[in-house]
């Protein structure tokens, strides 16, 4: 996109917040950058530079824009729809893993060298992994000096910042503040506005309009799993596990915004907590591209205009979806849920929450596979699919994670006794991320299709959704969406 000049220049003068993440505004004149909807008066064409990245301009010596903050953008939608090395990559610095690991870690869990990891970075987006994680550090520091009374000590580390200077000299250089600065310009909060739970943060979490959120928290909700789940005053609430503790966080769908309440044992963890908090609610996705490519099937069409903006409701825990898919299998969503909440309150590990009902954390694959397969009250078949599935999570014969490699993946699930096709796609689609995951076989999705007289046998539905690439996981929601079913409408 950052490419093509004309179209980035039309998009800057017409202030497209579609394109806010796709691509960055570098103006020579003034030395800052912005995001394409900034509200001030757009620069002339010929000061105008475009970058595929916020650390791509922070390299070239920018410093981010005032007003449009084009820090909390949204993240742009490619490495939700590819899974080549660049988009993996990406995903896995998002999840924090350059701050915890290094680039040797997340060339690792790539499978590629470092140098090669750096280059195909530096080509595509400008930026390599060090920098891009920076980028990153800065916009959580940002996060907590302006919602937190912190320390500017503990602000530093718990943004990802290995010194206090380095934390000082980095935010001042992207947004030409100091610290104290930033928060200054913050307006003073009233006290008893604050959070009564040490470690909790309030925050906004922004997305591409439009945004339908019946399918999306309704989904969330009617599945969820009871102790980790819970639906309570108008916020979907669950609990998180984190690489440095634990979280509870309570997401608020609102017009333009989602409220996200986090609560953590460390506030390391928030860069990470915020990075799986949108993913699981897709809201890095463009539903505008999407609902263009689905609109051009005549039969789709109706479903889109009626409530556009559908997004995939995901997870924040691969492997725990995957031990819940299997769970699910060829039961009612209450049994799934039923023989997931006897799990966890055997061998989760239990959370204090004070504002809600919420008490154990999933359990660990590790924790899984000890458990004695005669207790568990599903068939045999099942009880073995169940714990070759636990036993491969937690020796690492099978990894899931924001970094698999989506075919390779599947190619491994299809080798589990008892994983057929549907499973194997309902786990790429909503834990693995793949938008083109398709489910011809669901009795919900056929049963749709003969309705809309589209084809309802599995090869023909197949063959007509090859139209939709590659947005299938996207059409699989319209398509759920028919049903009474609560999955599809938002809680009361």
């Amino acid at each position: 996109m950052y490419t093509d000049r004309e179209r980035c220049v039309r998009a800057v003068q017409s202030k497209d917040a579609r394109f806010d993440g796709w691509f960055f505004t570098a103006v020579l004149t003034t030395g800052i950058y912005c995001r394409p909807s900034c509200p001030v008066v757009p620069p002339k064409p010929q000061n105008m530079v475009f970058h595929p990245s916020a650390a791509a301009c922070q390299q070239a010596g920018f410093r981010a824009c005032k007003r449009c903050r084009p820090d909390t953008t949204p993240g742009s939608p490619e490495w939700n729809q590819r899974a080549d090395l660049v988009a993996r990559a990406m995903r896995l610095i998002a999840d924090g893993v350059v701050d915890r690991e290094g680039v040797p870690g997340l060339a690792a869990r790539l499978g590629y060298s470092t140098r090669q990891v750096e280059r195909q970075l530096l080509a595509e987006l400008g930026a390599g992994p060090l920098a891009l994680a920076r980028a990153q550090r800065a916009q959580t520091a940002r996060l907590l000096i302006e919602t937190t009374e912190l320390p500017m000590a503990e602000a530093a580390f718990a943004s990802g910042f290995a010194s206090i200077r380095t934390f000082n000299d980095t935010v001042r250089e992207v947004f030409a503040l100091s610290p104290s600065e930033l928060r200054a310009r913050v307006p003073r909060r009233n006290p008893s506005a604050r959070p009564a739970t040490p470690g909790t943060l309030a925050l906004r979490l922004p997305f591409r309009a439009p945004l339908n959120p019946d399918n999306l928290f309704g989904h969330l909700a009617a599945t969820g799993v009871p102790g980790v789940e819970e639906w309570r005053d108008g916020a979907f609430r669950r609990t998180l596990r984190l690489p440095y503790g634990h979280g509870i966080v309570a997401l608020t769908p609102n017009p333009d915004h989602i409220g996200c309440r986090l609560t953590l044992s460390d506030l390391r963890d928030l860069t990470v907590a915020i990075s799986r908090c949108r993913r699981m609610l897709d809201l890095d996705a463009d539903p505008v591209a999407i609902d263009d490519q689905l609109h051009t099937d005549p039969l789709l069409a109706p479903l889109v205009d009626k409530a556009p903006g559908r997004r995939v409701p995901r997870t924040v825990d691969e492997a725990e979806f995957a031990v819940r898919a299997v769970l699910g299998q060829q039961v009612s969503t209450a049994a799934a849920r039923t023989h997931a909440a006897r799990l966890v309150t055997a061998h989760g590990e239990p959370v204090d929450d004070p504002e809600g009902g919420l008490t154990h954390l999933f359990p660990t694959a590790e924790a899984l596979a000890a458990v004695d397969p005669d207790t568990l009250a599903m068939p045999r078949t099942r009880r073995t699919t169940f714990t070759i599935l636990v036993g491969q999570l937690a020796d690492g014969t099978l990894h899931l994670g924001v970094e698999s490699d989506w075919p390779k993946a599947r190619a491994l699930l299809l080798e589990l006794p008892g994983f057929g096709p549907w499973t194997v796609d309902v786990i790429a689609m909503r834990a693995l991320g793949d938008p083109d995951a398709f489910l011809p076989t669901d009795l919900g999705i056929r049963r749709a299709a003969k309705e809309l007289g589209l084809p309802s046998t599995p090869a023909a539905l197949t063959a007509r959704a090859a139209g939709w690439r590659p947005w299938r996981a996207y059409a699989v929601q319209y398509l759920w969406a028919t049903d009474s079913h609560p999955i599809n409408f938002l809680p009361v």
